[in-house]
């Protein structure tokens, strides 16, 4: 079992920000999808109905004068690589802003509409739908050029400075080992069968990176880590990150402009399997006996909100300095072992193609599956039809952009398991280290190796083999620690 320790980091002392170089900048733009548009999220046919709250890209242009980045945000369960691209490239042709330079997270709320390919998720699309994608796609890459075009014109002087909190008994880790022997992830609330987690406990910290600039609203910065997976339903909605946004807003009387950033989420989210009284009102079973519901999600905004409050005006100066950025590539294995001999390609195939006609009732009655472990076994249908004809190596890119010595923002092009964060901010030589899941593209799970002996949905849709978290982890250390140099 792996033992990573949280890192107590001490207060860093007051340093003197030089605000005539560095500037900061804030924008914001709406990218709500049309009724009728394919929700990805689940191996499941749904299509927006309602608007429960808006979706929005949120910006942060960072500049010392001779290099800018950008932080953007988008409510979106994910980017394909091929949108990722586009949208970089936009946002490179309105600006001039170097192309590794630009971060673009997806905030990973299942209740988006759809900026990847509804085929990864085994769904079979009208025209209507193929065509309502292609014109959001359109819509959501103008308005993140839009959106860097306009930080940049707020560009105003800037000082820095951070602190951390906690948010408790929100996120909890979704996997678990049962009776059987087996490990499966969210086996349900109060499930007899449960003997123990599966991993460590949840990354609960919360940071905040405050941003004053001269003339202009504040920029608060918060980074927490789990799946935004509360509500469901054919309804979109940001969930918790942008409820959090929402709720932190509300609570400054509008001084201050919030972006919040998902970190490493690949093994936790919202279910607790053993709650407290009054801690499952709000939620309700849904179709993968997951249990749901927006009122829940409101309620981790309030905290991860009232974490980040509880710091706002006690925020400790950092130096600002040079801003520099790099992508690097790590070479992991594939996934794909024993799996794409005759028989295993075979049943792939059977399984992924009733999936597509519809037919997950008959899933059921064959092979006994139902909720996420019917779930689960239609994703490993899918991986291994995926890497029959694959390489034996993944090149998988990695991020970053930094601030000086003080400030890093790290990257991930897919879903790392939350000791991935933890291994990277504990051993991190910058101040305070932000990372981000699902950035400049969509990869899959990054597990630890356990999980692959363990099972459960992660390791069974992941295209990646069992090192890939150190990989990762290794792959991200080396690149900050190149910039801190």
């Amino acid at each position: 079992m792996r033992k990573i320790a949280i890192a107590v980091f001490a207060l860093a002392s007051v340093a003197t920000v030089c605000a005539k170089e560095f500037k900061a900048g804030f924008a914001r733009r709406d990218v709500t999808p049309p009724f009728g548009i394919f929700m990805p999220g689940y191996f499941k046919q749904r299509h927006a109905k309602s608007v429960l709250d808006p979706l929005q890209i949120n910006c942060v242009a960072l500049s010392d004068g001779k290099k800018t980045a950008f932080v953007m945000q988008i409510d979106t369960e994910s980017l394909s690589d091929y949108v990722a691209d586009k949208m970089r490239d936009a946002i490179v042709d309105a600006t001039g802003v170097a192309r590794d330079a630009i971060l673009l997270h997806a905030s990973h709320t299942h209740d988006g509409g759809q900026l990847t390919q509804a085929a990864e998720f085994g769904t079979k699309t009208s025209a209507k739908t193929e065509r309502l994608a292609g014109l959001y796609s359109q819509m959501a890459t103008s308005r993140a050029a839009d959106a860097a075009v306009e930080a940049i014109r707020d560009l105003k002087p800037a000082k820095l400075s951070y602190q951390r909190s906690f948010a408790r008994r929100i996120s909890f880790g979704r996997r678990y080992l049962m009776k059987d022997g087996k490990v499966r992830t969210n086996p349900g609330t109060n499930n007899p069968d449960i003997v123990r987690p599966a991993g460590e406990p949840p990354d609960e910290s919360v940071q905040v990176l405050r941003i004053d600039r001269e003339d202009a609203l504040p920029i608060c910065m918060i980074n927490f880590q789990t799946h935004p997976d509360v509500v469901g339903g054919e309804t979109i909605t940001a969930d918790w990150p942008g409820l959090t946004r929402t709720v932190f807003e509300a609570a400054t009387l509008g001084k201050a402009r919030c972006i919040v950033i998902n970190g490493t989420q690949g093994d936790v989210n919202h279910c607790n399997v053993m709650p407290k009284p009054g801690e499952l009102n709000g939620l309700k079973r849904d179709f993968d006996d997951v249990d749901r519901g927006y009122e829940h999600s409101w309620h981790m905004a309030n905290v991860i909100a009232a974490a980040a409050l509880s710091v706002w005006l006690k925020c400790v100066p950092l130096d600002a300095g040079d801003i520099n950025y790099r992508c690097d590539i790590v070479r992991v294995p594939a996934q794909k072992a024993k799996d794409t001999d005759e028989k295993n390609l075979a049943w792939a195939n059977m399984v992924w193609k009733m999936h597509a006609d519809g037919k997950d009732s008959e899933i059921t009655r064959k092979f006994g599956w139902a909720g996420m472990e019917l779930t689960t076994e239609v994703a490993r249908a899918g991986r291994i039809r995926k890497m029959a004809s694959h390489a034996d190596f993944h090149d998988l890119p990695i991020y970053a952009v930094t601030i000086g010595k003080s400030v890093a923002f790290g990257g991930f092009q897919g879903e790392p398991f939350n000791d991935i964060g933890k291994a990277v901010k504990k051993n991190s030589p910058f101040t305070l280290t932000i990372l981000s899941c699902l950035t400049n593209g969509s990869r899959g799970y990054f597990p630890f190796s356990d999980a692959y002996v363990g099972g459960g949905y992660e390791s069974a849709t992941s295209p990646f083999g069992p090192s890939v978290a150190d990989d990762l982890i290794a792959g991200q250390l080396k690149l900050l620690g190149d910039l801190a140099k």
